[in-house]
């Protein structure tokens, strides 16, 4: 653990296999060994020791939890909420427990079970300081989370060698009490669809500090889809779809083809449940006779009702580029072309396609060439009417050289490809956009120390 600490991975994990060659069933050194794996980026390997430590210790609620996190991460929900709930049976106070099974039953759209379990999980369990590696003084600051989810993926950015972090669930913390010292606050609560209790629990913590605050979270309210649709809609050279809310009782009726041309929407259209990213319970419906079968398949009371943009090119490709807003600087982040109309990099058609490739270098290069003098002054609209310190587009670009806007949000993530040298083009502009989000944070932060309640 202290070679990992000190920046030795390599050096740790050998370490862990000298001593479990010694003492294979030693639940310490299987667990640890775990979290070193899963930091170092190997998930399958970590899931594998995680369920050796479950194997040889199965009534040790821990080995269940961490295994469980890491499935949860993948998206394997059953075989997550399996493990949550062995821990449970072992130690039914468990918090870390309640609160990933609670994080499973949110995702399943259970949000009712999910709270009660987030009740159980985070209630005197608001606040938690992460590690801090550094070897100066560091940066103190508050990185408030949503315990329902929805909240920007900030480990990229937020260094254990410059910042010493402490995180609060802002929808379980008591105002009363004093807030830790920082001088800083980073909101990264991002959903403004899902997340919309812990924002004005995070706005009422925020008012008891005189810290700087990067994205407040009354302008993060302001950034659910269908308010996006309705104040981005009138930037010059901005297109937004029709979008609109409605419960799921209302698309079951007999006139339900009434009221969603009421609503200003026709077929094909695309529905999702609020507050799910990367694509989950995200369908398109050709046609009002597949409506109720379609909608069927997604969680939830409410739907959101999205008109369909064309993000096509000549050549029958989907185009879907993403853009990163820091401190109202805009950075090409990625492109990704795929034939299908649901567009996300990890499922594209880039990794094997040169060609594809070649384009998203010309992009990262050189967005302006890449994408039109027109789009580029519209996607400063964009982040100049959001507001947002950090955030992120996902737009397409029409025939007309307009943005088609697809989500424009604060939870986008900046993520790191891996070590495949077909990456290598991407990674001085990822870096560009990191190297932006630590100067921001470190500018806003300052040089004082702040009391943290005023």
């Amino acid at each position: 653990m202290l070679l990992n600490a000190l920046e030795r991975p390599l050096d740790a994990k050998q370490a862990f296999i000298d001593i479990l060659r010694r003492a294979p069933e030693n639940f310490s050194a299987l667990n640890e060994f775990g979290t070193l794996l899963f930091g170092m980026g190997l998930v399958t390997e970590a899931c594998r020791v995680y369920a050796e430590a479950i194997a040889h210790h199965p009534d040790n609620p821990v080995g269940h939890v961490n295994l469980a996190n890491i499935l949860l991460r993948a998206n394997k929900l059953a075989e997550a909420r399996q493990h949550y709930q062995i821990a449970l049976q072992i130690d039914p106070a468990h918090p870390q427990a309640h609160q990933g099974l609670g994080a499973v039953l949110s995702d399943l759209g259970d949000h009712a079970a999910a709270r009660r379990h987030f009740d159980r999980g985070f209630r005197n369990h608001a606040i938690s300081v992460l590690p801090y590696r550094g070897t100066q003084k560091p940066l103190a600051l508050l990185r408030l989370v949503s315990s329902g989810g929805g909240n920007i993926p900030a480990d990229c950015f937020l260094d254990d060698r410059t910042f010493l972090t402490t995180v609060i669930v802002a929808d379980y913390y008591d105002v009363s009490a004093a807030l830790p010292d920082h001088q800083l606050i980073f909101n990264a609560i991002g959903d403004a669809d899902l997340c919309k209790p812990a924002l004005e629990a995070a706005a009422k913590l925020i008012a008891c500090s005189r810290a700087p605050v990067i994205n407040q979270p009354s302008v993060v309210l302001r950034t659910s889809r269908v308010a996006n649709a309705e104040r981005l809609r009138s930037l010059q050279g901005v297109v937004t779809p029709r979008t609109v809310m409605l419960d799921r009782e209302s698309l079951g009726e007999a006139d339900a083809a009434a009221t969603i041309a009421k609503a200003g929407l026709g077929f094909p259209l695309l529905v999702r449940s609020p507050g799910f990213h990367t694509g989950r319970n995200f369908i398109y419906v050709a046609a009002m006779a597949d409506l109720a079968a379609e909608i069927a398949k997604l969680p939830g009371d409410e739907l959101l009702l999205i008109e369909y943009l064309d993000a096509r090119g000549r050549d029958g490709n989907a185009r879907k580029y993403r853009a990163m807003i820091v401190g109202g600087e805009v950075f090409p982040l990625h492109l990704a072309i795929s034939r299908q109309w649901k567009v996300h990099y990890f499922t594209a058609d880039m990794a094997d396609n040169s060609g594809h490739r070649s384009e998203e270098a010309a992009f990262l290069a050189d967005m302006q060439a890449a994408v039109g003098e027109k789009a580029v002054r519209a996607l400063g609209r964009i982040a100049s009417e959001l507001g947002l310190d950090y955030a992120g587009v996902d737009f397409g670009i029409d025939a007309a050289g307009d943005v088609l806007l697809f989500e424009a949000n604060a939870t986008m993530v900046i993520a790191q490809p891996d070590s495949d040298a077909r990456w290598d083009y991407r990674r001085a502009s990822i870096r560009k956009i990191l190297d932006a989000v630590d100067a921001m944070i470190k500018s806003r932060a300052g040089s004082g120390r702040l009391p943290g309640l005023s």
